[in-house]
């Protein structure tokens, strides 16, 4: 796609929308004025503490530079202690305090942890297991969303929280229940709204068979109530059957959600906003798809034993994907963001609970604000003494006084940023950013289809989708991650990885978008089914053809001892996991050729010219992602796109006139920062876990 002045400026206002939200209601500027950079807060639980100390820790929070704290979160019990009687003098009495301390409040639901009582009373309320065993009471999220009569309880308890708080302009906002999960459900409650919710879908029993394949292995239905929930643990279970269980869980945690909001919003004042927080999973559906939410944001945990990072140390640092990801994926999903736990230190539920290396958190808080967000707040202030999170690190320790590292580096965050706020120029990002600015397409649904019939134990979903994301970010890109149903003509590169069921109407969308001057790089097992997940009734793949300019003549998977190569030009890239062969049409190039088997010569890489764009597949799956960071390197040189050329683990991005470069690697890094550009935090050689920040020069 030919990049005019006019077309840079339009995909520079497209990004500068997505971080500075300017294009947004009023209602999203009077919540997070765009001049206030972004806001920090700290998660305080009055209900753990003598009320005698709430002054003291709320005055804490706000002298180191808090701008507001979060309740209620889990306090269902403490809410109402007995059934219809509710209590809510001693919160009342924390608002006040933290009002007193010059902090606002963001309200929670504490939808999380029902009391004992209702547990009690209606035991059916909770998660009945496959097997038949249910949850009990004594940890948090074991109630069903789709249990009627725990709806019920909690919307009524909702209804007079926000009775109680709707018109408080002491309250900033509210958060809906904490890290909402897939509701995975085999009760009788359950069971009952999955086939209310299939009949709703296919309307018809003869739809389902056909959408289904019933007739395979005699599985064909001849009414809704002869469905039951799907066996997960049965061997050959109807796949559609799985995977429509895993949409209908995904549908009722993202109802349950909207419920509560509707509820809420009836009872408080415009200035209120509504959101939740997320685990960011790539594969969850009810992610953004709760609609009566203003906002979404997430929950971040960096050093918990899981990842290894880069280098012998980098488990204290943690893998730089994993926030730049998160910002990238939540951004476009929603008209703000921002993250709702940002581990402040250690934390005690990880499977080696390491200390982060001094200086983490600090840049885990910049790597937030440089993607885009409103406001980060961290789980917890005060460490807690009791319970399942022991030894888990706060703002300050157990005592409620002495700040931990996390605490010192989120103080020193909260400092910088107001220094930040004299020199914003809110919106502005250079040109050259934002002219490579790369859209993904992404399907959660896509992937749990996938996901469910690998084909082979050496492919896996979000590690190939990583390998494309990481190139991009190594070459300087700004990314979004977008759905199919969002407009595809402000980006100038469209990324299309593993989509493998896709539907004519995608399709024709790609083929239009490229044939008017976009470009599509689309990747092993893209197109092999339509939307249904059925392999088409035509040769393999055979709708893409055309749009990639070649036959996928068939696939071919490697065992992990056996690697063959991919040979482009003169350099050669290792791969197993999955091959599509390929047979280029007349006109369309050559990129690359698989070498070692019976196939050596075949075509791994296709560059097609259609019409005005291109389109390049890659149809290898390469071990360590060089191939795809290669052939897009070549395309973007094509497309006349200027690109970096970031080591592993350095991420550099732009906000509001500055550019942040943060270092996640073991190695000292030289940061390159822009003619007269201004330097307002760190040196330009970036140690590890390091900053540096630069004002740009003045806008022309």
């Amino acid at each position: 796609m030919k990049t005019t002045p006019k077309r840079l400026q339009r995909i520079a206002m497209l990004f500068m929308a997505s971080l500075s939200f300017f294009s947004y209601g009023q209602s999203t500027k009077e919540w997070f004025p765009n001049e206030q950079l972004t806001s920090v807060g700290a998660y305080y639980y009055p209900e753990h503490w003598d009320e005698s100390q709430w002054d003291r820790d709320l005055q804490k929070i706000a002298e180191m530079g808090f701008e507001f704290t979060h309740f209620a979160e889990f306090a269902w019990a403490q809410l109402e202690p007995e059934e219809g009687k509710y209590d809510f003098a001693w919160l009342d009495r924390a608002v006040e305090l933290a009002d007193k301390a010059g902090l606002k409040v963001m309200m929670c639901t504490s939808t999380a942890t029902p009391p004992v009582w209702l547990v009690r009373k209606y035991p059916e309320i909770l998660v009945t297991r496959e097997n038949g065993t249910q949850m009990d009471h004594g940890s948090r999220q074991h109630a069903s969303f789709s249990s009627e009569i725990y709806k019920q309880y909690a919307q009524k308890m909702i209804a007079e929280l926000a009775r109680h708080y709707g018109n408080d302009p002491r309250i900033m906002g509210w958060q809906l229940d904490n890290e909402p999960h897939s509701n995975v459900d085999f009760g009788t409650d359950a069971q009952q709204r999955f086939r209310a919710w299939l009949k709703n879908k296919y309307q018809t029993i003869e739809v389902l068979n056909k959408s289904w394949g019933t007739d395979f292995w005699s599985q064909t239905y001849a009414d809704f109530s002869e469905i039951n929930i799907p066996q997960t643990s049965q061997w050959g279970m109807n796949l559609y059957q799985k995977l429509d269980f895993s949409r209908f869980c995904d549908h009722e945690t993202a109802l349950f959600l909207d419920e509560q909001a509707e509820t809420i919003r009836k009872n408080i004042q415009r200035n209120q906003w509504i959101t939740t927080n997320y685990i960011p999973m790539y594969d969850a559906r009810f992610i953004g798809a709760s609609k009566n939410l203003d906002f979404i944001t997430y929950t971040r945990y960096m050093v918990y034993g899981e990842h290894r990072g880069i280098g012998r140390k980098g488990y204290r640092v943690g893998e730089y994907s994993r926030i730049a990801m998160a910002n990238d994926y939540f951004r476009p999903l929603t008209p703000i963001y921002g993250v709702m736990e940002l581990q402040p230190g250690q934390v005690n539920w990880g499977s080696i609970n390491s200390q982060p290396l001094p200086g983490a958190v600090h840049l885990w808080l910049w790597h937030v604000f440089a993607g885009g967000s409103k406001f980060t707040c961290t789980y917890r202030f005060r460490a807690p003494i009791y319970g399942y999170e022991q030894y888990h690190y706060g703002i300050v320790g157990p005592d409620g006084v002495t700040p931990t590292t996390g605490g010192k580096e989120f103080q020193q965050f909260i400092e910088e940023i107001k220094e930040l706020r004299k020199k914003a120029e809110v919106g502005y990002i250079p040109a050259d950013y934002a002219q490579r600015t790369t859209a993904i397409l992404y399907s959660p649904d896509n992937t749990v289809a996938i996901n469910q019939n690998r084909q082979t134990t050496e492919w896996h979903t979000e590690g190939h989708v990583l390998k494309y994301y990481k190139a991009l970010k190594s070459m300087g890109a700004p990314v979004d991650f977008i759905r199919d149903t969002m407009d595809f003509s402000n980006y100038p590169v469209i990324v299309v990885p593993a989509y493998q069921q896709m539907s004519r109407a995608l399709i024709q969308k790609l083929t239009e978008y490229a044939q008017k001057g976009g470009n599509v790089v689309m990747s092993c097992r893209t197109g092999h089914q339509n939307e249904l997940g059925h392999l088409w009734e035509a040769k393999h793949a055979e709708p893409i053809y055309n749009l990639i300019g070649a036959e996928i003549e068939f696939y071919d998977l490697l065992r992990p001892h056996a690697p063959d190569t991919v040979q482009m030009q003169n350099k050669k890239y290792t791969w197993t996991s999955w091959g599509d062969i390929l047979k280029a049409e007349k006109g369309t190039e050559t990129g690359a050729t698989y070498q070692g088997d019976f196939y050596a010569g075949k075509t791994a890489v296709t560059f097609h010219k259609l019409k005005k764009g291109t389109v390049t597949y890659i149809g290898a799956d390469s071990q360590k992602g060089d191939l795809e960071k290669d052939v897009l390197k070549k395309l973007y040189e094509k497309l006349h796109i200027p690109t970096k050329n970031y080591p592993e683990g350095i991420i550099v991005e732009y906000r509001d006139g500055f550019g942040i470069a943060m270092n996640y690697s073991d190695q000292a890094y030289e940061i390159e920062i822009p003619t007269k550009a201004t330097l307002l935090l760190g040196k330009t050689k970036v140690p590890t876990a390091g900053v540096t920040v630069w004002k740009l020069p003045n806008k022309q």
